[in-house]
């Protein structure tokens, strides 16, 4: 019987990239074409998310065929910069062509963000918006106060994420949280849309600093090598661009008044 291997286990790259995909379904709720398979490499095996590049529907804004290595980049710029864990990711040929293959995170009976009546949010959340449900009744969107959320709102920022929607943070069984879907990442042009502002004028985490001083020389060198095969030049600089702007502001920034700053929808 074949082994199964986990997000955190050093095999689990492999595995996704080099292994037998057998697709076993697909993810109907999915704006782009997205297939659960089985994948087995040596006695080892998982399951994983495959996106062909064939299945992604096309954005005004974004160019054709380029989400799957979006995804991958934007793995590639988090394992970098130690912010944000996202499983696995690779750019490979799958059954339907070359597509983008993630391993599939196992998920914990735990909530991370919710829209809630005021009363019913608990007191470690962060608060994002205000509002009003369908009913009139008072509602609030709010998320949880926790170091892997805060992570992920931070590499969002710095990936300059468009689509940072709730359903895409998972609390994996392992005990961390997880951040998937990362096609419209990484645009030169501001785009942050994002459900975790709950952190906004907030002075950024020490540990966090530290690791965005590190990040424009690894741009500008290897992580630079790797991400120029999924992004264009001026998409990388930007990237450098976002993590310097945000250690001179020294806080977590505020929505502007260019864009609609949160997702819809919101799940």
């Amino acid at each position: 019987m074949a082994e199964s291997v986990s997000a955190t286990d050093p095999r689990a790259k492999q595995v996704v990239a080099h292994g037998k995909l057998d697709v076993e379904g697909r993810l109907v709720d999915a704006s782009n074409v997205t297939l659960f398979c089985n994948v087995e490499l040596d006695g080892l095996r998982a399951n994983a998310v495959y996106k062909p590049v064939s299945g992604e529907r096309p954005l005004w804004d974004f160019p054709d065929g380029t989400l799957a290595g979006r995804e991958v980049a934007t793995y590639l710029l988090a394992e970098s910069l130690g912010l944000g864990a996202i499983p696995p990711t690779v750019l490979r040929q799958g059954p339907f062509g070359v597509g983008m293959v993630q391993l599939w995170i196992e998920t914990a009976d735990e909530e991370l963000i919710d829209v809630r009546a005021p009363e019913e949010v608990p007191p470690d959340w962060k608060v994002v918006l205000h509002a009003h449900d369908r009913l009139g009744e008072p509602a609030v969107l709010a998320h949880a106060d926790k170091p892997g959320v805060r992570d992920l709102a931070l590499l969002d920022i710095v990936a300059n994420n468009t689509d940072r929607k709730g359903g895409h943070i998972l609390a994996g069984t392992d005990g961390r949280v997880y951040g998937v879907d990362h096609g419209i990442c990484l645009h030169a042009e501001p785009k942050l849309r994002t459900v975790l502002w709950g952190w906004i004028g907030e002075p950024l985490p020490e540990e966090a600093v530290e690791k965005l001083a590190a990040l424009p020389e690894k741009i500008y060198g290897p992580l630079g090598d790797e991400l120029s095969e999924h992004l264009t030049g001026l998409e990388i600089s930007a990237i450098a661009d976002r993590a310097e702007a945000l250690l001179a502001a020294g806080v977590f920034p505020e929505p502007g008044d260019d864009w609609r700053a949160i997702p819809w929808p919101l799940f």
